[in-house]
């Protein structure tokens, strides 16, 4: 009877055990699934494939490095080819939802954000043709569409991620129909939501519009300091720091329709200055110059100043053509999409603006556009 009420009492402990063990490893029996759960965030790009638009997602981890996690069909098409645009993709403000050009078929794609990936909520009419880039702040998204004579269109961004066409948003551009791609470049929300801004690169014009409600006013057009506006980015006081890829980058102060000057055309000597990206902290913008491999760091002001820091700041390498970047949410890594080489080259980012490179990733030929938290 001892050595029976023993071997009861060891029993229970080992099957106690044996239920402790398959917990932990339930959930961990698919790779994507560990991985994702150990993921501190994520980096995505699109395919822009013409037989089927999907998003690529890859994990990022507390060290930078990231891996790739899935694959996620948009329900629209690509275009086959590079937009020429900045924010091809974009996360809206509390990194709950993720949108997607599909460029081949006019459309919009939405996906809500998990733990373990991207699910599409909704594919939409972008409201014209050719739609190259968006732009979120809080419940409102912006597309530019490039074809055709080019125009912006938004929506109502609902609670569960879908689209709604806002009345009376749709606006023209300024380019009379100079053309499609490599027509415009970007649009853009202020850092208040009062504004938004289109980079036209054939014109080298750029036009501002007064937004009330969501809803965008008639553009004013203002001519860039330097030639071939292209990507750009707002800083925390309304400054847009643009790209140029005759080789600068100029600021501007922006408050409704109204477009000032600060920086102009500060040069940097490198080729095709074209994309650009704002540190976390607000102090620091960076371009891309495609035509030399490299990275420019620029110095921001707090009145919006520009101080070229360092002309080649980060080496994504001879024909690698840099063009996209984006910054982790915790503002520690810095993603640049090398389409020449196939790779998202990553970059630490220190205090004092300097990048340090931590490697690259491969990705498909052919990939646009780069978003990140």
């Amino acid at each position: 009877m001892r050595y029976l009420k023993l071997f009861n009492h060891f029993g229970v402990r080992l099957l106690l055990v044996a239920v402790f063990i398959l917990t932990l490893t339930a959930g961990i029996t698919n790779p994507a699934a560990a991985a994702s759960s150990k993921a501190s965030g994520a980096v995505y790009t699109i395919t822009n494939a013409a037989s089927g638009n999907e998003v690529l997602a890859y994990n990022r981890s507390s060290d930078g490095s990231i891996a790739f996690q899935g694959a996620y069909a948009t329900g629209g098409l690509g275009s086959g080819a590079g937009l020429g645009s900045q924010t091809a993709l974009v996360l809206s403000q509390n990194n709950h939802w993720l949108f997607a050009v599909d460029a081949g078929s006019n459309q919009i794609s939405a996906f809500a954000v998990g733990a373990d990936g991207l699910e599409l909520v909704d594919t939409v009419d972008s409201g014209g043709v050719l739609p190259v880039s968006l732009t979120t702040y809080k419940d409102w998204l912006y597309v530019l569409n490039a074809g055709g004579s080019g125009n912006i269109s938004g929506f109502a961004i609902g609670n569960d991620g879908s689209l709604l066409p806002l009345a009376g948003s749709t606006q023209p551009v300024s380019n009379g129909g100079v053309g499609p791609v490599p027509g415009l470049a970007q649009v853009a929300f202020n850092s208040d939501g009062t504004s938004l801004v289109v980079t036209e690169k054939s014109t080298s014009l750029l036009d501002v519009y007064e937004v009330v409600d969501g809803i965008a006013g008639t553009p004013a057009t203002y001519p860039s300091e330097g030639a071939t506006p292209f990507g750009f980015a707002f800083d925390r006081h309304n400054h847009a720091i643009v790209s140029e890829a005759s080789g600068s980058v100029s600021s501007y102060e922006v408050e409704g329709s109204n477009f000032n000057a600060i920086s102009p055309a500060v040069g940097n000597g490198q080729v095709a200055a074209c994309w650009i990206a704002i540190s976390n902290n607000g102090k620091f913008a960076y371009t891309t110059n495609a035509g030399s491999g490299t990275i420019s760091s620029y110095q921001i002001g707090e009145d919006g100043s520009l101080t070229l820091l360092d002309a080649t700041a980060g080496v994504t390498g001879a024909g690698s053509t840099p063009l996209d970047m984006a910054f982790s949410n915790n503002g520690s890594f810095m993603y640049t999409l090398a389409a020449g080489a196939h790779t998202i080259v990553i970059f630490q980012f220190a205090s004092d603006g300097s990048l340090s490179s931590l490697g690259t990733v491969d990705v498909p030929v052919g990939v646009n556009g780069l978003a990140a938290r």
